[in-house]
Formats: structure tokens, C-alpha cells, sequence
């Protein structure tokens, strides 16, 4: 047996008096007014200013600007780290915040192919852009990066999952060539 549905009634509006034509009266469907537009316009104003004027009321949420956790506020930029033939990677490990954005800059003298592994930490962070020579970058993930001649890149991430991780030059097992990461 087959159920039939009935249709949902829709409210008409009559333009003007309903003048037959065609054997059939014209009828206007309702659409939003002006008014309605100007109120969803307001709302939608309203709602980044009031969540604003409340994360400043309590004294444990964080006053981010308009630009939320990218701005200048949340920003901290870290020591470089510097890839080159028998130096160290960095001069002490990273301490970082979840929720904190940060940038690094990658430094390579040029002297060996070398690069930087560290797929779990960077699982652990969302990372905003790469800049290589004035390129910007937006990748969805990463693994690693390399240097094949001298040059610098710089990484603007947020960190999100807390834990240990690290970044290493692959093949390597010297504490020098790797940096200890921990995100609280």
C-alpha cells in the first residue's frame, strides 16, 4: 500500500485582486522583507562583539582579537633552529602551549642536503603557512622538510595535542641533531 503525503499548505499573497488568467489566479509567494534582511545583517554583526565583550569578562579565556587565535596577541615566535654539517639544531628544547600560535624560522647553511623529520609533531599542530623565498604555502599536513642548497623557511603552526615529540635530521641519532618539543 502506498502512503501518499500531503503537501505542506504555504501561505499565498494575492498581488493586488486575483485576476484570472489563463484559467489560474497569480499568486506571489512570500519572500523576506527588508526588515528581516536588516535583523539577520545585525545578528550577524553582533554575535563576533558580544563573544569578545564575554571572553574579556572572565579572567581565565584569552583576549584574542578579531582575528581569534592568529592574532598578534595569541603570536610567539621561536628561536631558529639551523640545519648545517656538524651543527647543533637548536640550543634548548621547545616549550610550548596548546592553543598558543607560533612561527620558527629554518636556517640551512647550504653545506649537506639535510632536513627535518618529525611526522608526529607535526600531526600535532595545524600548520597556517610555509614561507620559502616570499612563497607562501598552505599545506594540509606534513611529514618533512628539506634543504638541498642554502636557504630559510618559515613555519607558522598552532599547537594543539599536548605531549613529547621531537625533530630530527634524518638518520641521525645525536641529541644535537634533534630538538625535544613538548606541548602542555
Amino acid at each position: 500500500m502506498t502512503a501518499f503525503r500531503r503537501p505542506i499548505p504555504r501561505p499565498e499573497i494575492h498581488c493586488g485582486d486575483p485576476k484570472v488568467e489563463g484559467g489560474r489566479t497569480r499568486v506571489r509567494r512570500p519572500t523576506p522583507t527588508g526588515a528581516v534582511r536588516t535583523a539577520v545583517l545585525a545578528l550577524a554583526c553582533a554575535v563576533p562583539q558580544i563573544a569578545q565583550a564575554q571572553s574579556s569578562d572572565t579572567d581565565c579565556a584569552p583576549a584574542f582579537g578579531f582575528a581569534g587565535v592568529l592574532s598578534a596577541s595569541n603570536k610567539e615566535d621561536l628561536p631558529p633552529l639551523t640545519l648545517g654539517a656538524g651543527q647543533a639544531v637548536s640550543d634548548a628544547p621547545w616549550k610550548l602551549k596548546s592553543g598558543r600560535f607560533y612561527e620558527v624560522e629554518i636556517v640551512s647553511d647550504g653545506s649537506q642536503e639535510l632536513g627535518l623529520v618529525g611526522p608526529e609533531f607535526f600531526r600535532s599542530v595545524w600548520i597556517d603557512e610555509i614561507v620559502v623565498n616570499g612563497l607562501e604555502i598552505r599545506p594540509l599536513g606534513l611529514d618533512s622538510v628539506e634543504f638541498d642548497e642554502a636557504g630559510t623557511m618559515e613555519i607558522g603552526f598552532l599547537a594543539i595535542r599536548p605531549g613529547s615529540y621531537y625533530l630530527k635530521i634524518p638518520g641521525t641519532k645525536g641529541e644535537t641533531q634533534r630538538v625535544e618539543i613538548t606541548i602542555e
